[in-house]
Formats: structure tokens, sequence, C-alpha cells
């Protein structure tokens, strides 16, 4: 099986009316080494506050299930906003990042998994 990646763009929101971030966002999935997760790949200080990796790491049922209404675990909260966007909530010990996706890239990348994570029958 093979590992599905991809590159997105999203907003990382903040708390000044002025300051509209874009950020580079690398969404990964690896079937052979955790059939279950997505990792989540945020840039600079966004995620080296995430302890033991730069990535996060999350199930892949979470992401879909925040797509269609609020769902949490751990430190990760997803929830749909509006019907075109979704926001992912990071919790870290320094603080709270919260990231502003197109719903729509989130589904595609979900979609690739999905077909990743399908035996092909020879």
């Amino acid at each position: 099986m093979s590992v599905v990646e991809q590159v997105t763009r999203a907003h990382l929101v903040t708390d000044s009316p002025d300051d509209h971030v874009v950020v580079p966002v690398a969404l990964r999935y690896d079937p052979d080494a955790d059939p279950a997760s997505v990792r989540i790949g945020l840039p600079g200080t966004v995620a080296a506050d995430h302890p033991g990796s730069p990535d996060w790491v999350l199930d892949r049922d979470l992401l879909e299930r925040g797509l269609r209404a609020p769902a949490a675990e751990g430190d990760v909260r997803i929830w749909p906003c509006g019907r075109v966007q979704a926001v992912v909530e990071f919790h870290t010990p320094k603080g709270v990042a919260v990231v502003q996706f197109d719903s729509s890239a989130l589904v595609r990348f979900l979609r690739r998994t999905y077909t990743a994570a399908t035996p092909v029958s020879h």
C-alpha cells in the first residue's frame, strides 16, 4: 500500500484582526505504519510546541467526523465552519493553535487515504 501525502494551505487563526496568516500544512497517511491515523504537519513554532514530534497524529476517523459535526479526542478538536471550511484546534502546554482549512482539501485527502488503504486484489 502506498503513502498518501498532500500539502495544502490553511489559515492560522490569531486574535489580531489585521493578522491573516496563510501557512502550508502537510497531510500524511501511511497505511503500513499506522492504518488508523493521519499526520498533520504544521510549520515552525506551532508544531514545535507539541512534544515528541513536529507532526500531530490523530485518528483518521476523528478527522472525518469533525468535518460533519464537532469532534474531539485528546489535544485535538475539529468542527465544521460554515459549508466550506473546517477548523482544527491543537492544544499544547504552551497554548492553542487554531487552523482553518477548506473542507474540500481535507475531504480530498481522506478519499485518497481510503483508496491507499484498500488492498488491490489480483
